[in-house]
């Protein structure tokens, strides 16, 4: 499996972001627009329809060891990730969230360290490092009550997605990325389905907001952000793809900024531009010294 550079790599770096950019606008539609009492239909209802309308498009289901792969994947990066983000944004600020999410692309770097043999390199580890100053920076002035199972759904659920995505760049050169996001999206719907209806029931009487924020969450926020970031796996790093992830706070504040006429102060600002340039840090890669002729 190839490591594109140059040209080839900045494609692939811009269609990684559409994930995280997507991913910042969750928090918000899930705390305004979803309902507060059902995590498990919440997680079910983004990764099932997201996973069989990818299904559709593929129109292959797997084979072989993919059977098991797919139950694998579906549980770290859908099932118990989803329910995991869906408590910890309900009983954590926003920021608190953020900031423990900022860790993935650390805990992505040291496992596939040891999965894919990706050795960190300084520029990715200062990138991080930058990151999390940023996200720091961004969100430390909206700290709130801070929720003990809050937290540890939020680091739980940050370490299982770090695992995930590793074991999904191992596995892909196997097949491409829309038929795996379409058989882990649909397994993790599925291991969900028999829990939210029988502690949940059957939804009813979904306001429009609802409907319309499961929709969004589902197509944009899922189907299409797992094609984005396990087709970037393919082609970058795991280092790369996950400081990808630190656009989804800076995301979610600008997007509190546009629709919810919240100010930033000049701190929060200064954020942004630790962030992103932590971001760009990490994109880099030494050039290799041309041997000098004698």
């Amino acid at each position: 499996m190839e490591t594109k550079t140059g040209a080839g790599a900045l494609r692939w770096i811009l269609i990684g972001a559409l994930a995280p950019l997507s991913w910042g606008s969750v928090y918000f539609v899930t705390l305004h627009w979803l309902p507060a009492e059902e995590p498990l239909t919440a997680a079910m209802l983004r990764s099932l329809p997201a996973g069989l309308l990818l299904l559709v498009l593929r129109r292959t289901l797997p084979s072989g060891s993919w059977w098991w792969k797919s139950v694998v994947l579906g549980l770290l990066n859908c099932s118990a990730f989803f329910v995991l983000v869906y408590v910890a944004a309900k009983l954590l600020p926003t920021s608190i969230a953020a900031m423990l999410m900022s860790l993935s692309p650390i805990a992505m770097m040291l496992i596939a360290w040891g999965l894919v043999s990706e050795r960190p390199t300084a520029r990715r580890l200062l990138g991080a490092a930058m990151g999390l100053l940023g996200v720091v920076l961004l969100m430390a002035a909206s700290v709130g009550a801070i929720d003990g199972w809050g937290v540890g759904a939020s680091v739980t659920g940050m370490a299982m997605y770090a695992l995930g995505s590793v074991l999904g760049k191992r596995w892909s050169g196997e097949v491409d990325a829309v038929a795996s996001s379409s058989w882990q999206l649909t397994a993790g719907g599925l291991l969900l389905l028999p829990f939210a209806l029988a502690l949940e029931g059957v939804p009813s009487g979904l306001p429009a907001t609802a409907v319309l924020g499961y929709a969004y969450i589902s197509v944009i926020a899922t189907a299409l952000a797992f094609v984005c970031w396990f087709s970037a796996l393919r082609h970058l790093t795991a280092g790369q793809v996950g400081l990808l992830g630190l656009l989804n706070p800076v995301t979610g504040v600008l997007l509190g900024v546009a629709l919810g006429s919240e100010a930033l102060s000049g701190w929060q600002w200064l954020g942004i531009a630790v962030v992103l340039a932590g971001v760009a840090v990490g994109q880099t890669v030494a050039r290799r010294r041309r041997p000098t002729r004698a």
